[in-house]
């Protein structure tokens, strides 16, 4: 189980790819690193992975077909930087909202707003995971736990403050970049169950 409070940016220093199958060596420093094992989960851009090998700050990481075909990972080139997140520890404090890593959609930025403190944007809303997408409600965006601002139509905000800018690769995204999201697991399930029970009374 993850947070979404993203700990860092880490560099992906080599991908070794093969046919539907890439290996991800990533360059994991601090806290980041700090008792990590063999089997242990990480998500990077809010995709949980499983802690392959470990050389020093080099970690690696291995990706099936289904995941690089359904995520933004597919994309990445070696110097490219993901946003790292370690697996939640019981006890310790929560500040974003429970997510799982598994990753529901990939959206596309169509606008950036800049302010002097604070920055908007705005992406396109799939109609696989509309129904989930509500004002104020929670959203995983490349791991990041958000609060969703607005919902026009087919697209939908967040806003984001300098600390969220500065620590994750929100602060560089650019317009027609794709992000992966994860929908709030509480709110799909409210959404489906009442989707199901109004069905059964058709």
């Amino acid at each position: 189980m993850f947070t979404g409070i993203v700990q860092g940016m880490a560099q992906v220093v080599s991908i070794d790819a093969k046919e539907a199958f890439q290996t991800h060596r990533v360059q994991l420093v601090g806290d980041m690193a700090a008792g990590l094992e063999i089997g242990a989960s990480v998500a990077h851009n809010g995709c949980c992975l499983t802690v392959t090998k470990i050389e020093g700050e080099v970690v690696s990481f291995d990706l099936m077909q289904e995941t690089l075909r359904l995520t933004n990972l597919g994309d990445l080139k070696e110097g490219d930087h993901v946003n790292i997140e370690r697996a939640a520890k019981f006890g310790e404090e929560i500040g974003g909202h429970s997510m799982s890593g598994h990753i529901s959609s990939v959206v596309e930025i169509v606008e950036i707003i800049n302010t002097p403190n604070n920055r908007t944007i705005w992406f396109e809303l799939p109609d696989d995971i509309a129904k989930y997408v509500l004002a104020k409600g929670y959203i995983g965006l490349d791991g990041c736990s958000l609060t969703i601002g607005q919902v026009e139509q087919n697209r939908f905000n967040v806003h984001l403050i300098p600390e969220t800018l500065q620590r994750t690769l929100f602060g560089s995204k650019q317009v027609g970049d794709k992000v992966n999201v994860e929908v709030d697991p509480q709110t799909q399930a409210i959404v489906d169950t009442v989707e199901r029970v109004l069905a059964a009374k058709m």
